[in-house]
Order: C-alpha cells, then structure tokens, then sequence
C-alpha cells in the first residue's frame, strides 16, 4: 500500500506544471514584442549604417579618413535617393 501524499511538503506535478508556466509567462512579459523588437533592431542597423561602421570593423581598426568618407558617401546616397523619389513622384504620379 502506498502512503497518504496529501500531508508531504512535496509539491505534485501539477503545481510543478504551474510554478513552470508562470516562470515563463513572467519571462516574456519583460521581452519586447516581435514588432518592436524588429523596428528597434532595424533603426540600430541604420544608425550603425550611417554612422560609418561595418559589422565587421573592429573598434579601433578602421581609419577616422575612411570612416568619414563612408559617412559622407551614405549620407549623399541618402540625400539623391530622396531626391529622386520626390522627382519620379511629381513627375509620374502627380
């Protein structure tokens, strides 16, 4: 015959089950949301982007002429392509 559990200080697997579920539920309430973490993840990528870095520069290995140059080369890029965006639409659109 097996003993009474019911005055054992063990907790049974269901409560095991609940202690685990509400870890995890308190787990993911700190974590961003897939649609902000995805934003905010592609606004670093940007920033890094115009910034001048690669993600394989290391720190102090890229030259101050070099990044400079990449930073001005971008932001010029980013300057025609909003230009030509503006054109295309007053030109087509419009």
């Amino acid at each position: 015959m097996l003993p009474d559990m019911k005055g054992s200080d063990r907790p049974t697997d269901r409560q095991h089950d609940q202690q685990d579920a509400m870890k995890r539920l308190e787990s993911l309430r700190d974590e961003p949301t897939f649609l902000g973490s995805s934003l905010a993840a592609a606004g670093r990528r940007a920033a890094r982007h115009f910034a001048g870095q690669n993600p394989d520069d290391s720190p102090g290995a890229v030259d101050p002429i070099e990044l400079w140059g990449r930073r001005i080369g971008r932001a010029l890029s980013l300057i025609v392509f909003i230009g030509l965006a503006v054109y295309l639409y007053l030109t087509y659109v419009r």
